[in-house]
């Protein structure tokens, strides 16, 4: 708005700037779509490192081929990567246990507790329950701990009351990254352990003798003994110390920590006994009469609650991993997240059928097209020869597209789980190479050569010549080598409309990936253009805005030629932009680049020259 001049003098007015940013966008952002241990299902989750797949998917498995590709991935270079994990349909069960209360005087269940996810690793949790809390009568705490016992999850101050600002389905459902629950009764969940009545305000002669049984472990000691522990406990809470150090001085039984690791909590004018052992069975119970005049024998719960029956599913077949598109499951999940580069079907390299394979493919052709992904496509595992490759890939020409690349042989490395040599489909370990090479050279720079080094890799299932080489390339095969000093890296760079005969100006990788970088960024970056008015000035600052942005890309050497004149164009004016155009609310931009093609074939010609030279 122009500064209203009221008086003589000179007068400042910032003006914003017409140019708009245009920024790039990820290059080697790598989804991974398959079986895995655990995790979410149909679920796209973003993870920047293995440890962080192992913590949100279980880790390894032998039954997972997604698991090792991710792992591989990381290896090579990677640093994102994105998860989908698929089951079969119908197969996986989560794990579940219900709570249940005896504060009306008769059991009823009154919270059903589910692991958040399907698989068996749901069985390895466990629930303890404690009402110390600030309203002991009222609220309680629930704690979720591992099969080892260590603590995983703790949510305090919890209420059924829905109206409560604590309601514990609330509270958990938000915030447990392991667990779902459901209020299904009236009261609160029984603790753990055993829970004693209240104690008056003046505590009984505790110069008694009691017995306590943990499991079938049964010991006897005197709880308060004038001579050895001092004075005698004077509340509650000091009650609590004594009876806890008591029972941790008793025997335990072999390879047992129930005596040792007990734990006797005050809240309220209550005691609660929990063995330090996470087997259901063993109950701590204190036995007689002087255990039932002191209280002790008032609620009598296992020191745990396990969750059980949970199942893995089955790993997913074609049509699962296909998925559906309005339930946004299988592949279809990625139609949810932005900023996903590349595409790994690690499992397809063990179907057996040709033809599930190219079914599954072609779904993904259709999703990379639609969301400019890149298809990195696995050699089947049966390809154990050059002839084997020759003959098969004639069954992937319904999918020969400009948005994949198919690599062969498989890889052979290490088994972590079993520290034994097995082949293992390339495509994660090419995604991680791929990655690397963006980050240190860009999306331009062919993921092939000496550079493209395969990390970790111990040798290849099928051992290349120079001449076998020959024969696989012109078909748009993706060889991987090794070579003395150097080893296993990748020596391929067309995708799978790259073969010569077809005659394709999308014949390499880093030509289609640099295009598809290019359109995306340009997409997001020319938001702001819609809903503007379509005139001359708006076409400017496209141009400006556009040529900025490639004009950095021909700096760091993504395109061919001397001059910017030679290497890009942006086209938007009036014959872009016809009057019928301006009518129909379009602006058309047109933008040419003239791609850096790698150095396929080298040819050195050496002369041998005869006479002598002058110095």
């Amino acid at each position: 708005m122009p500064t209203p001049a009221g008086y003589p003098g000179v007068y400042i007015e910032e003006l914003p700037s017409s140019v708009r940013t245009i920024a790039s966008v990820t290059t080697s952002v790598t989804a991974f779509v398959g079986h895995t241990r655990r995790g979410p299902l149909n679920t796209p989750v973003r993870v920047t490192s293995f440890a962080d797949f192992e913590r949100r998917f279980g880790g390894l498995t032998s039954q997972s081929a997604v698991g090792y590709a991710v792992h591989q991935f990381f290896g090579n270079g990677g640093t994102v990567a994105v998860v989908v994990r698929v089951t079969k349909a119908g197969t996986g069960k989560a794990a579940r246990v219900t709570l249940e209360s005896t504060e009306g005087h008769s059991e009823c269940p009154v919270l059903e507790v589910h692991a958040k996810e399907p698989g068996h690793w749901g069985s390895g949790l466990r629930l303890a329950v404690d009402y110390d809390t600030p309203c002991p009568e009222e609220t309680f705490n629930l704690h979720v701990l591992d099969a080892r016992g260590a603590s995983r999850e703790s949510f305090t101050n919890l209420s059924m009351d829905p109206a409560h600002g604590r309601h514990a389905e609330t509270v958990i459902n938000a915030g447990s990254g392991l667990i779902r629950v459901k209020v299904v009764g009236e009261g609160r969940p029984d603790p753990s352990g055993t829970v004693s009545k209240p104690f008056a305000e003046e505590l009984p002669d505790l110069e008694v003798e009691l017995t306590v049984k943990i499991g079938e472990v049964e010991r006897a000691f005197t709880l308060y003994d004038p001579d050895c522990d001092g004075e005698a406990p004077c509340d509650v809470t000091e009650l609590a110390l004594l009876l806890e150090r008591k029972l941790r001085a008793l025997p335990d039984a072999p390879g047992k920590h129930a005596f040792a690791g007990t734990e006797v909590t005050a809240f309220g004018r209550r005691l609660q006994v929990v063995a330090g052992s996470i087997d259901p069975d063993d109950v701590v119970r204190f036995l007689g009469e002087c255990a039932n005049d002191l209280g002790l024998e008032a609620s009598v719960n296992p020191p745990v609650f396990p969750l059980s029956g949970g199942e893995d599913g089955a790993p997913p077949g074609p049509r699962d991993l296909v998925g559906s598109e309005a339930d946004k499951t299988g592949l279809q999940a990625l139609r949810d997240i932005e900023d996903v580069n590349l595409l790994s079907l690690p499992e397809l390299a063990g179907y057996e059928s040709v033809g599930d394979m190219v079914t599954v493919l072609s779904a993904a052709d259709r999703l990379c097209r639609e969301r400019r992904i890149f298809l990195l496509v696995d050699a089947p595992s049966a390809w154990g020869s050059v002839d084997a490759a020759r003959a098969g890939i004639g069954a992937f020409e319904p999918v020969r597209s400009d948005h994949a690349a198919l690599y062969f042989p498989q890889l052979r490395l290490t088994d972590p789980l079993t520290g034994r040599l097995r082949a293992f489909p390339p495509s994660g370990a090419i995604a991680g190479v791929m990655a690397r090479t963006d980050g240190e050279r860009g999306v331009w720079k062919a993921p092939a050569g000496t550079e493209a080094r395969l990390a970790g890799v111990y040798s290849l299932a099928v051992q290349l010549t120079d001449r076998e080489n020959g024969l696989l390339n012109p078909l748009g095969i993706n060889c991987l080598r090794t070579f003395p000093v150097v080893g296993p890296l990748v020596w391929g760079a067309r995708t799978l409309r790259g073969a010569d005969a077809l005659d394709n100006e999308w014949k390499y990788v880093p030509v289609r990936r640099l295009a598809l970088h290019i359109e995306e960024s340009l997409r997001r970056g020319l938001q702001w253009v819609v809903f503007e008015p379509n005139t001359e000035q708006l076409w400017q600052q496209i141009r400006l805005n556009a040529s900025g942005y490639l004009h950095t890309l021909f700096e760091k050497g993504a395109f061919k030629g001397g001059t910017p004149r030679q290497a890009y164009f942006v086209k938007c004016d009036k014959d872009t932009t016809t009057d019928e155009d301006i009518a129909n609310g379009i602006v058309n931009v047109v933008v040419g680049i003239a791609p850096v093609k790698p150095a396929e074939f080298v040819i050195v010609k050496i002369q041998q020259m005869a006479g002598q030279f002058e110095i």
